[in-house]
């Protein structure tokens, strides 16, 4: 059974692919249509109910919380995926840098890892902001390099540990040059480390970007997002509560199901735990239940 089906037969791989799927889905079909015009609003139907034809209800401007929820999610997909490759390229940057140099260069990056991971990723965003003023690519960029410094901090043993195995020494034996080696060998098995890292990346990549756009240092006002929508609904829960459900259910879920995602993935491609998961729930089928 390949990664494929053993992440589909996990059920919290199966429950985070769906929502992923789900939010990617509803990303790309708000590129050519919503069902009303998130940016639009009509002062007559000011806080609708759910129901026809807004199936989510309206703001205090009559906007349709459906649509502004679709068309913030792009804003949500373009952050994520922004920051998990930002932070794959820094993270593999200092990673490799840090294991497979000369020791003059391990020590310095490991200096240098120590030191900017003492700085929160939501401060490093804030300060950022400060000076360039408040964008989605500086959460894209802050996000990116403070959790590269995450994955770097986490891979860079691994790599050392896996630098020493037979079959990476094997490899060097036949002429593969380090890169080679390192793209062939050391990252596939570094790769279940990795990937978990990458997922939290970017599901703190969705919380920043909805914290930051609530404080006015993320999305602008003319883009949609999930944050702005909960600052400018949470104003009125008392009044209107169910209103502010919707996006702060659409962050949780998109958060939760990330985080699941690379949990999920990590069984699936990490074939030691995957025999430990077979073996232990063969084990379990075999206990015999307690006689009342």
């Amino acid at each position: 059974m390949n990664w494929r089906s053993r992440l589909w037969a996990s059920g919290t791989g199966r429950f985070a692919v769906i929502v992923v799927a789900v939010v990617t889905l509803t990303a790309l079909v708000s590129l050519f249509w919503t069902p009303f015009d998130p940016q639009i609003g009509d002062v007559r139907d000011r806080w609708a109910p759910p129901g026809w034809p807004h199936l989510l209800g309206t703001d205090g401007t009559g906007r349709d919380i459906l649509s502004l929820i679709m068309a913030g999610a792009r804003t949500t997909v373009f952050v994520s995926v922004g920051a998990g490759v930002v932070a794959t390229l820094a993270g593999i940057a200092l990673a490799a840098l840090g294991a497979l140099t000369a020791r003059w260069m391990r020590e310095t990056v490991a200096v240098l890892v120590d030191i900017l991971i003492a700085f929160p990723v939501l401060l490093i965003a804030m300060m950022i902001s400060a000076v360039w003023g408040g964008s989605l690519w500086v959460v894209v960029i802050s996000v990116g390099i403070g959790f590269g410094v995450n994955i770097a901090r986490v891979t860079r043993p691994e790599l050392r540990r896996v630098q020493q195995s037979d079959f990476v020494l094997a490899g060097r034996a036949n002429g593969l040059t380090p890169a080679e080696n390192l793209v062939q060998h050391l990252l596939p098995n570094v790769a279940p480390v990795f990937i978990v890292q990458l997922s939290w990346s970017m599901a703190v990549a969705v919380l920043a970007e909805a914290g930051l756009s609530y404080l006015g240092f993320g999305a602008s006002v003319s883009q949609p997002s999930w944050g702005l929508l909960l600052a400018d609904l949470q104003r009125y829960i008392g009044v209107h509560p169910l209103s502010v459900l919707w996006p702060g259910l659409a962050i949780t879920l998109t958060v939760l199901a990330l985080n699941l995602l690379g949990d999920a993935l990590r069984e699936a491609t990490d074939p030691t735990l995957s025999a430990r998961g077979t073996k232990r729930r063969a084990a379990e089928a075999h206990v015999p239940g307690v006689v009342s």
